[in-house]
């Protein structure tokens, strides 16, 4: 089994779990025993500053808004570019952190872009392989630029069209495909 950490999930329309509706999810881990992710493209309607004010009191200038990473119930996690404050790394320069000792002072104190999750995606052993199976999702490596894209609508489509643009490449046998049609 080949290690889809450091991809992006992207759900197709074979997947009928509403759960993942034009979803693009980071697998921070995959291995034997199962699987973990954060959907990048489900904005709730907490801020972080909301949520920290919630879990720890403190009032702080935070309005990025927290993200659904999935239907599993769990901890606050993070995604950031913090080396120091890493629980694992899951691309180059993109960090992986749910220890509040790590999450803290990314709120806090951090100078680079995070994004802060609500729950995650979780799949038992060989449970996200059926899915792959039967096409529910596309793997396309993440970058670290769209892991930290805001704009959800930008993000979808740059991860989707480039997966598509993939295919077609794959499909027709070409070695190079101009993003451009009208460039053939």
């Amino acid at each position: 089994m080949q290690s889809l950490a450091g991809q992006f999930l992207i759900a197709s329309p074979y997947l009928p779990d509403p759960n993942f509706l034009r979803t693009v999810v980071l697998m921070v881990q995959h291995d034997d025993e199962g699987a973990l992710g954060l959907v990048l493209t489900r904005p709730i309607n907490l801020t972080v500053q909301e949520v920290w004010k919630n879990v720890s009191g403190e009032n702080i200038d935070a309005p990025e808004s927290v993200l659904q990473g999935g239907p599993v119930e769990g901890p606050l996690m993070a995604i950031h570019q913090e080396e120091n404050l890493a629980e694992l790394e899951v691309i180059p320069g993109v960090y992986f952190s749910s220890q509040r000792e790590n999450i803290e002072p990314l709120i806090r104190e951090s100078r680079n872009d995070f994004r802060l999750f609500l729950g995650y995606s979780g799949w038992g052993a060989q449970q996200l392989e059926a899915e792959m199976e039967v096409g529910g999702w596309l793997t396309l490596p993440a970058k670290k630029e769209q892991v930290f894209e805001t704009d959800n609508d930008i993000l979808w489509k740059s991860v989707s069209g480039e997966v598509g643009s993939n295919i077609m490449r794959d499909s027709l046998n070409l070695k190079r495909m101009p993003q451009d049609p009208n460039m053939n």
